[in-house]
């Protein structure tokens, strides 16, 4: 590498250091304000120059500028921020942007940075559109509650889902304070607002799943996989070629046994929870129908859930879906990451 650099992303500057190997100049400094245009234009410097690196954490605000690393002819490198900070060892002198810059540089040079996967364009839309279906599937469950912890402070009996018509006419019947009545209608509201909202990211995941080759396979191969949870399922997953085996990949969702013992004696093993949220959510959500009595995972839930809870039983088909869309996935190759047709 004649060029070894690294930035420490910040929302208004990026925080630089590199290295030309050839003279041993060493450069630091800021780029200011943090935008896709000022980096384009700071990154004019590199222009002709072969076998440029740098490194930079995989936290909010990589995507843009991997981007134009990329389009700048530059290698970047996305460093894993858990295990980047691993490499530290005991905290030993102030954190400032200066050392995490360096810290990064060093350890690019040296080989050893570790690295996440940098998933191409399509792959990234196709994850923004999914969490932003999460995120106001989230937002509408939590109205949900609301109206129902207002319904239960005005002393309303328990009626049925505000979802379903015959729910919505029982809250029009409740005796309600004007108060009360009030927050009530707001939160209907609001529920409607996102249910239309969902309705058109759902037709939109729903095609992408048809169309996108690793999405189809997902939903035709394995019972519970719908259009929402294939695409979330692929998005998290992406390059699966990376995984060594599938216990790589259970690892990889969080939803791996953590054990901490000593001479044979410990608490409880607790989930990881190391991985991407959304993964961890499209397969439990997939593992649930195993509860159905027409899923060929039937008999499994059952056994585990009688020795233990249903909870626990929905966890184990869960990691037994993380492994099958492993394989499945990597048996399609390069198929599995080509866009949508």
């Amino acid at each position: 590498m004649s060029i070894v650099g690294a930035f420490d992303v910040h929302r208004r500057q990026l925080t630089f250091e590199y290295l030309d190997t050839s003279t041993a100049e060493l450069k630091r400094g800021r780029v200011i304000p943090a935008d896709r245009e000022h980096l384009r234009a700071w990154l004019a410097r590199f222009a002709g120059q072969d076998d440029v690196h740098f490194a930079l954490e995989g936290c909010t605000g990589w995507r843009y500028i991997a981007e134009e690393l990329a389009a700048a002819g530059i290698t970047p490198h996305l460093a894993e921020p858990a295990d980047t900070a691993a490499l530290r060892g005991r905290k030993r002198h102030a954190k400032t942007d200066k050392t995490d810059t360096r810290h990064l540089r060093v350890h690019l040079m040296a080989g050893d940075l570790p690295e996440c996967w940098i998933p191409p364009e399509h792959v990234l839309e196709a994850r923004a559109v999914v969490r932003l279906y999460k995120d106001l599937l989230d937002e509408r469950g939590a109205w949900h509650q609301r109206i129902a912890a207002t319904l239960f402070h005005q002393g309303v009996p328990v009626i049925g889902s505000m979802a379903k018509p015959e729910g919505r006419a029982a809250v029009g019947q409740v005796d309600l304070s004007p108060a009360g009545r009030q927050a009530v209608e707001a939160g209907l509201r609001q529920v409607d607002r996102l249910t239309g909202e969902l309705d058109v990211l759902r037709r939109q995941l729903g095609m992408l799943s048809r169309r996108q080759p690793g999405c189809a396979a997902l939903r035709t191969a394995w019972f519970g996989i719908g259009p929402v949870t294939a695409v979330a399922i692929w998005a998290e997953l992406g390059d699966v070629r990376r995984f060594g085996n599938s216990d790589d990949v259970v690892r990889h969702t969080g939803l791996d046994i953590t054990v901490w013992s000593s001479d044979g004696k410990g608490p409880p093993g607790r989930l990881s929870r190391q991985g991407p949220p959304l993964l961890r959510w499209a397969l439990y959500e997939a593992a649930k129908c195993a509860a159905r009595a027409a899923a060929p995972d039937h008999g499994y839930y059952t056994a585990v859930r009688d020795q233990r809870t249903a909870g626990l039983a929905t966890l184990s088909v869960a990691r037994k879906l993380a492994r099958r869309c492993y394989h499945t996935l990597r048996e399609l190759g390069e198929e599995a990451l080509a866009p949508a047709a």
